[in-house]
């Protein structure tokens, strides 16, 4: 007989019940001191950098990501481009070789918008015309994700390519919640098998960006400067922070 059961026999339930509990209060003492289990300043409901994403103290840690996919990718940014809301990154990753940028947004009044659309409908967008589209942090705001997909490559010429960034790990847009909504969260599984039912498989590359500790750190409003390089070059698969899709319309075969 063991000691549990020989104390549950001898005792009465409630002294039993007594010293159990009395028991599970110093093994969770213990282990907080065992362990180091001190949250110190984290130990808070609210983002210690208040509601903004980390831009009132620096680069925000997602940016960080975005624009290191895209400066990976910066060779396919050329041709006629089409970016969502402004055009500052085919201008900046592109530069001569963007010769013609057109600007896509949902809503009219946008002064850099060349094109107003619903990328889910997208009837008012040409079909094949862009060699490149750069298409960051626009997925998360369509309720009709595969739709959005399907224009893509509809207005994508044969052989151009897409530039996708999407987030893994981030908490809402509370602007873009309230004015259009903010439907979705991706994995690298997740984003592959979205574009691999419209673009073929060995048309489609995924990275993943980010680790526990810029995770914990983003969704607390810290930026980019409140962290070291290696602490933002360091990828865990089981935080995907950010991630980033280049998908390419193949060109007809030859003979079609």
């Amino acid at each position: 007989m063991t000691a549990k059961s020989l104390l549950k026999t001898v005792l009465p339930s409630f002294a039993y019940d007594w010293l159990r509990s009395r028991q599970r209060g110093r093994s969770r003492i213990l282990r907080r001191l065992g362990r180091g289990a001190h949250l110190g300043g984290l130990r808070r409901r609210t983002p210690v950098g208040g509601t903004g994403f980390g831009d009132s103290r620096g680069q925000i840690i997602d940016r960080y990501y975005i624009e290191k996919f895209l400066a990976a990718h910066a060779g396919d940014v050329r041709g006629r481009v089409l970016e969502f809301g402004d055009d500052s990154y085919a201008r900046r990753f592109g530069g001569s070789k963007a010769a013609k940028v057109d600007v896509l947004h949902r809503f009219e009044g946008n002064p850099h918008a060349t094109i107003v659309a619903d990328l889910a409908r997208g009837e008012q967008i040409p079909s094949a015309v862009f060699d490149c589209i750069i298409c960051t942090q626009v997925l998360l705001l369509i309720y009709d994700v595969p739709a959005a997909i399907r224009t893509l490559h509809r207005i994508l010429k044969p052989g151009g390519v897409v530039l996708v960034t999407a987030p893994g790990i981030q908490k809402m847009a509370r602007g873009d919640m309230n004015l259009t909504g903010d439907y979705w969260r991706f994995t690298t599984l997740s984003l592959r098998r979205l574009f691999e039912e419209v673009f073929p498989g060995e048309q489609v590359e995924v990275n993943a960006y980010g680790n526990v500790l810029t995770a914990i750190a983003f969704l607390h409003g810290f930026a980019v400067e409140d962290l070291r390089r290696e602490d933002l070059e360091y990828y865990d698969p089981d935080f995907q922070v950010s991630i980033g899709l280049r998908a390419v319309k193949p060109l007809p075969r030859s003979g079609s």
